[in-house]
């Protein structure tokens, strides 16, 4: 199995970048600049960025891209594609250079989701600065956060996960929408970190490509002021402040520029893997999150 580090970051599309520069400045507290190429870098640590926003007609959710931890690491990943015969395609030299890896491997999920593997980032070793004063966000070994994706093809996209990028469960969630429905199912994979998760699946389509991306600060009072900088902005609420069940976190949901949501939180559990053991578990959360806010249901923005 490929051995995954971390989420280090991911690609979002929009056809206003001002907008998002602003949401990132304004609203999430991020630096900004230019990316190589074209494009907006968003800086939340020390690395240039851990979010690419690119031009295009649609808002929506582009590629996920999962840290490898040498050039072995990722030859070795590239060897293991090939002996399953999956499909995947070599990042040329201007790609490497936008998303500033040494190397590049993208490859489709089962549900059409795409996955940048990457190792060697770069980093200009500049500090980041928070133009609204947000002090840290928890990122390091444990990546830039976690997303969740959609997975209609939910078994074959499980198992793609699981048994060749090798992400490992957490845990999981049955929705069901009505209490006559079928299940739905969700679930929340870890990678080679502490963090609770880094992925999760749901069996639904969504039209911008992710039910949402997670940031994670270090106190409850920046995620109080986050609130504040949302309302003051007019940004469009997607679920109120509460506390997960399972991984612990105490976030509200907003929505991006590129049409899904950025869960902005606190608290979240991290696990050692050899002592956790995964679980279902029934209630999206302990308190909070009304998601009737954003009109959506709970199950989908978990």
């Amino acid at each position: 199995m490929i051995d995954i580090r971390a989420l280090g970051y991911y690609v979002a599309q929009t056809d206003n970048l001002k907008e998002w520069q602003d949401y990132a400045e304004q609203v999430l507290g991020m630096m900004t600049s230019p990316a190589p190429g074209g494009g907006l870098y968003i800086k939340m640590d020390e690395r240039p960025f851990r979010m690419l926003i690119v031009e295009g007609a649609e808002k929506r959710y582009l590629a996920s891209g999962w840290e490898l931890a040498s050039q072995e690491s990722f030859a070795a990943a590239t060897a293991e594609l090939d002996e399953r015969n999956i499909a995947w395609e070599a990042g040329d030299a201007e790609l490497c250079d936008q998303r500033g890896v040494q190397q590049l491997a993208l490859v489709r999920d089962p549900s059409g989701n795409m996955h940048e593997l990457f190792w060697g980032h770069r980093s200009d070793c500049q500090p980041f600065i928070s133009p609204q004063g947000v002090p840290k966000f928890m990122t390091g070994d444990m990546g830039l956060g976690h997303t969740v994706i959609p997975a209609p093809n939910f078994d074959e996209t499980y198992a793609f996960l699981k048994d060749v990028l090798g992400f490992g469960l957490s845990d999981l969630f049955n929705f069901k929408p009505a209490p006559d429905a079928d299940p739905v199912r969700i679930y929340f994979l870890h990678c080679n970190n502490p963090r609770h998760h880094s992925l999760a699946i749901c069996e639904f389509p969504v039209p911008s490509g992710c039910v949402h991306a997670m940031v994670e600060v270090d106190s409850m009072s920046e995620v109080g002021r986050a609130l504040d900088r949302h309302q003051e902005h007019e940004v469009q609420l997607s679920a109120t402040l509460g506390q997960h069940l399972n991984d612990q976190m105490i976030s509200f949901y907003m929505k991006t520029p590129s049409g899904f949501d950025m869960e902005f939180g606190y608290g979240g559990l991290q696990l050692d893997w050899e002592e956790h053991s995964a679980f279902e578990f029934n209630r999206v959360s302990l308190w909070g999150h009304d998601f009737s806010v954003g009109q959506n249901t709970g199950a989908e923005n978990e």
